[in-house]
């Protein structure tokens, strides 16, 4: 028997000390289109509620945007809903490479390629472009799919404390001897919602000979002045060898990513990627939906402005109710709770005032700072932001946290 009781038990008695530790993940389940509101059924079996979702990355508003829908409609009546090949055999649409022209075009880069996730991406681009003779030097803390890309990879890994750019110019000057060496971050951190210091980086970088790898995927199409990503916001447009992003967030929602940057290191992807030699593409539908979205950002940047006078209202409205934020100037704003129990008890008890907003901790983000991570969206109006606020606050003081710091959180809950 390949699966024998004491296997099962050891898996059971595994998944039981999770329950006991707090961090058990229950997912909920949605009954309605991704918007600012939503309908939730949780726990299961119960009948779905409408709360405020306040936890997304549909940071424009657009993944249920009807002239996103309708363009996806029009592109499964015109190519189909799948290409069922990978793309060097059967799997390119002519949409396929518009969408890589248009990305091109937004990102102000060279070129650019398709993959079905940014995780495709993240996992395809290094070992593509880069060998054992060579080095990696990423941020500490830089996304899942980054470390998982990473270690697929040949090439030596080193790491630099997060931002720590003094750390990072000594790992440079180590690395002296190295056939190549490729400096790794994220544009905006998703657990932090803070920005990586690209101007920084990208003089170090040039200063060195390196090349600079960042991955946008929370920044694409409302950081920066037009939203182009976190190398318009710092300037440094044209000086960044890799960005990998998502279609998945911010530019309708759905699926998909890209490679886009020097036009050889594309072309590498194209030749040696494995995700993409041997997965599927994105589907036409959404293909052509993403090429929607587009265009409406295309048109003017009110969606990115709402976002960010949402963001800065929320992130003031937080402060002065007293709750520990991290830093920062993003959409992303995480209230601290530090605790894995009580970001799973405050969350449940915001579901019942009804506010949609996670509990995150240990393994997603480091073991003592565990949060809510709070998403803000275009999508948000500002009765949305009101309400929720005020679930936030009528919980905070159940827990007797708001006011508190961070030492006297950890004092009364644990870390």
């Amino acid at each position: 028997m390949a699966f024998p009781d004491e296997v099962r038990n050891g898996y059971q008695k595994t998944l039981e000390e999770i329950r006991q530790a707090g961090i058990f993940k229950v997912e909920r389940l949605i009954h309605s289109a991704q918007a600012a509101d939503i309908e939730v059924e949780f726990p299961a079996g119960t009948a779905p509620q409408k709360v405020i979702n306040m936890c997304a990355n549909n940071y424009l508003g657009l993944s249920s945007h009807p002239e996103v829908v309708k363009a996806a409609h029009a592109g499964l009546d015109s190519r189909g809903y799948g290409m069922s090949s990978v793309r060097f055999i059967c799997g390119t649409q002519d949409i396929h490479k518009e969408l890589e022209h248009r990305v091109t075009e937004f990102l102000g880069t060279e070129d650019t390629i398709l993959f079905p996730s940014c995780m495709d991406a993240n996992c395809g681009v290094f070992e593509a472009v880069l060998t054992d003779q060579d080095v990696m030097i990423s941020d500490r803390l830089v996304h899942a799919s980054i470390i998982d890309g990473v270690r697929l990879c040949k090439a030596e890994r080193d790491i630099y404390e997060h931002a720590d750019m003094a750390q990072l110019e000594s790992k440079l000057q180590l690395h002296t001897r190295k056939r190549l060496k490729m400096v790794i971050t994220d544009g905006v951190f998703s657990m932090d919602g803070d920005t990586a210091p690209l101007d920084k980086l990208a003089a170090l970088c040039e200063k060195y000979g390196a090349m600079l790898f960042v991955d946008d995927s929370h920044a694409t199409g409302f950081i920066g002045r037009t939203g182009r990503g976190t190398h318009e916001q710092y300037g440094v447009m044209g000086k960044v060898d890799v960005i990998t992003t998502t279609f998945g967030k911010a530019l309708g929602g759905a699926s998909g990513g890209c490679v886009s940057g020097r036009r050889e290191l594309v072309e590498m992807c194209r030749q040696k990627a494995r995700p993409y030699l041997f997965s599927n593409t994105m589907a036409p539908m959404v293909v052509a939906g993403v090429l929607r979205a587009l265009e409406l950002l295309s048109q003017d940047t009110a969606r990115r402005d709402k976002l960010e006078k949402n963001a800065a209202y929320w992130r003031q409205g937080m402060t002065d109710a007293g709750f520990v934020l991290k830093a920062g100037d993003t959409p992303i704003v995480p209230v601290m709770l530090f605790n894995a129990k009580l970001s799973q008890d405050f969350s449940r008890d915001l579901f019942t005032e009804g506010i949609y907003a996670i509990g995150f901790f240990y393994p997603v983000v480091a073991k003592g700072a565990a949060r809510i991570r709070t998403q803000i969206s275009a999508g948000h109006e500002l009765h949305h932001l009101d309400r929720a606020l005020d679930a936030f606050k009528k919980v905070g003081r159940k827990y007797g946290i708001l006011g508190q710091t961070k030492d006297e959180i950890i004092a009364r809950y644990g870390a």
